[in-house]
């Protein structure tokens, strides 16, 4: 049974994106760059809302590279209500149902781990339902206070998780890698 994994880049005050904020909100690193390959290069099926699909396929449309593009190689589901096939980046499929039923069957039906990638109103809905079994945030030393937009965890219950991994990446970045704590832990 696959595993889903959540990824976010965040801020250090807790927000996916800002007014202002440009990609990997302004610090990219060679380091960086390496954790992204390496794990592209994993085996996964990459589970996505709407707005996520719409500027990734955007930005793969616009900017073709030369040889293998490990994003359009990998098989992704969009979760999506509005969204209809066919869609115009390879090896991608819209489920238009239910966000954990999909996510049920794509789990009992692969060995391989989905993986969330940004989507923040699915990573959300999927850490409130309980159905995320690691949750990867990369942290960035920036605070965005009153221009930051779309805050990570608002409005989500307590969750209790328990921290199995960090990587320091660059010097400046720290990647925590998190699993849902036991019963016993939280008690």
């Amino acid at each position: 049974m696959g595993q889903l994994i959540a990824d976010l880049f965040i801020t250090l005050d807790g927000y996916a994106s800002g007014e202002r904020a440009p990609a990997y909100f302004g610090y990219p690193g060679p380091e960086l760059e390496r954790w992204v390959d390496e794990h592209l290069a994993m085996p996964q099926v990459l589970l996505m809302g709407r707005v996520t699909y719409e500027a990734l396929s955007a930005i793969a449309q616009s900017h073709p590279v030369e040889g293998p593009d490990r994003m359009s190689e990998l098989p992704k589901v969009v979760v999506s209500r509005t969204l209809r096939e066919p869609l115009a980046w390879d090896n991608s499929r819209v489920a238009n149902v239910d966000l954990f039923e999909e996510v049920r069957r794509l789990k009992a039906e692969s060995d391989a781990p989905l993986r969330t990638i940004g989507s923040l109103s699915v990573v959300k809905c999927l850490l409130e339902a309980r159905m995320v079994d690691r949750l990867r945030l990369t942290v960035f030393p920036l605070i965005l206070g009153s221009t930051g937009r779309e805050p990570v965890f608002a409005g989500l219950p307590d969750i209790h998780l328990e921290l199995v991994d960090t990587e320091v990446l660059d010097a400046r970045l720290v990647t925590l890698e998190y699993r849902p704590a036991t019963a016993q832990q939280t008690d």
